[in-house]
């Protein structure tokens, strides 16, 4: 059986950056963006390209996966809350992506060949998998970057090959160690938002305190209602309400307050940063970059409305960080308003908490951690991948494994990376055709890969890349708590 032909080595003449969305919502768009406006810091590169990846797709698929989504969040929300559950499982899904996914992505591969890009970034789960695919299929040569865009890192987004992982915080970066990810692939970011500089960088003060409430850029039913209750607020206040899209939002919240000289209505706007800034309480939705870009501007948030699973969880991370407070219904929104403005100094604690929680240099610090690090990706086989799973569903961390079942890591000694995290009878495998007198593995695309277990197959062909080569040293998991502790 001959050997795929490898991909050959990327054209020269700088970075080619290739940045991968869906939107779902505008949050996987946002984080999109502000990659894109990072790589204006980055001399290095010479071309960067944004793609929705929806965008490209059959319009029936857009659809469902695109707006099919708000349909259960808002009709059938427990559906929703059932399926994020179910989805958080590591590695939940495994192998290459399904058949009708697989047909909507032959214009994104498509625009990869086009673009040839030396690096790829995706900030939705959709395009993450897909590039896995490609990475061990040996279809690309680009390093690549999977960024989460909430709070916590829902399974759903762990693929079997990448370069590096980036999550929003520093639990969810030891969560994926805990799993058996290495430290080195796994850096908490934040998650990437847009800098603007012409924002002011100190918050503006107002004799009476003001208040931003937000429907989200589509406009939601629950500005209206939480508009509604400010208007029973006891303390002194002015509002600034934003709109987005929905003119009939719009139009009920107009007529609601009349001429109320202490609020101002808006739509959709482009304003956003200065809004931020220029308000001393957040009323909204816990969406990952909406919440992101209060954190950096030092905005405390009272949360209305949050969807089930992501929104739900981004919630009860800002209020253990005391940067939040949760209504859990809105006809209370008033007297939980008034209880923060009341309490003296409360309101500056949330801030301060706030803007420590804040991670404004994300975007760039996704770059650094890319296009800085190992050129060779990580490749969790489909056996580590099951050991995995059935590890967390016992509530056992991935160096509890013992046996045939332990998970071992081959290191590249050129720079200390990760290559590939294995099971212990997979690794006999390999030993038994690329053992060196060393006591390492030397890892090479010869006739006997044809012998090899498919996996072995895929896991030799996305590490090599377009080498003849690779000396890998065996590594043991460290001990959960070590790993942990690991920058």
């Amino acid at each position: 059986m001959p050997v795929k032909r490898r991909p050959q080595p990327p054209v020269t003449g700088g970075e080619r950056v290739l940045i991968l969305s869906a939107g779902v919502g505008s949050g996987h768009n946002s984080a999109a963006a502000a990659v894109h406006q990072a790589c204006a810091t980055r001399t290095e590169i010479a071309e960067v390209q944004v793609l929705d990846v929806l965008q490209v797709s059959s319009a029936l698929y857009r659809d469902v996966v695109g707006k099919g989504y708000f349909v259960l969040a808002k009709g059938l929300p427990w559906l929703l809350d059932w399926a994020y559950d179910v989805s958080d499982a590591p590695f939940w899904r495994r192998g290459p992506i399904d058949p009708w996914t697989q047909a909507n992505s032959l214009p994104v591969i498509r625009a990869i060949k086009r673009f040839q890009p030396t690096a790829i970034v995706s900030t939705h789960f959709l395009p993450a998998q897909l590039m896995a695919t490609l990475l061990m299929r040996g279809s690309i040569d680009a390093k690549t970057a999977v960024v989460t865009t909430d709070y916590d890192p829902q399974g759903l987004w762990l693929t079997s090959a990448f370069h590096s992982f980036n999550v929003a915080r520093e639990e969810g970066r030891v969560e994926l160690m805990a799993l058996g990810l290495p430290a080195d692939r796994v850096a908490a970011t934040g998650i990437p938002i847009s800098s603007y500089p012409d924002a002011e960088s100190d918050r503006v003060v107002h004799d009476v305190p003001h208040i931003l409430i937000s429907a989200g850029a589509a406009g939601g039913d629950y500005a209206v209602a939480a508009v509604r209750q400010t208007l029973h607020m006891r303390s002194a206040f002015t509002a600034t309400v934003v709109c987005g899209h929905n003119e009939e939002t719009r139009a009920d919240i107009e007529k609601l307050v009349g001429t109320d000289d202490r609020f101002h209505i808006v739509g959709f706007t482009t304003e956003m940063p200065a809004l931020l800034r220029s308000a001393d309480l957040f009323v909204g939705k816990p969406g990952g970059l909406s919440a992101s870009e209060c954190m950096a501007a030092g905005l405390p948030m009272v949360l209305v409305n949050p969807i089930p699973g992501q929104e739900v969880r981004n919630g009860d991370y800002l209020m253990e960080q005391g940067a939040a407070v949760r209504c859990n219904d809105v006809t209370t929104l008033g007297w939980k308003i008034d209880q923060i403005l009341r309490e003296p100094g409360r309101l500056e604690r949330m801030q301060a908490a706030a803007k420590k929680t804040g991670r404004p240099d994300a975007a760039a610090d996704v770059l650094t951690g890319l296009l800085d690090g190992p050129r060779r990706p990580i490749v969790v086989t489909r056996d580590a991948q099951k050991a995995i799973l059935a590890a967390s569903e016992r509530r056992l961390v991935a160096s509890d494994l013992r046996g045939d079942s332990a998970l071992v890591r081959l290191t590249d000694p050129t720079d200390n990376s990760t290559v590939a995290l294995l099971k212990a009878d997979e690794l006999k495998d390999l030993q038994k055709r690329y053992a060196s007198a060393e006591g390492e593995l030397v890892l090479r695309p010869d006739q006997t890969l044809a012998s090899l277990r498919w996996e072995g197959r895929r896991l030799i062909r996305a590490v090599l890349r377009h080498d003849d080569s690779l000396r890998v040293r065996i590594d043991p998991l460290p001990h959960a708590a070590t790993g942990a502790s690991q920058r």
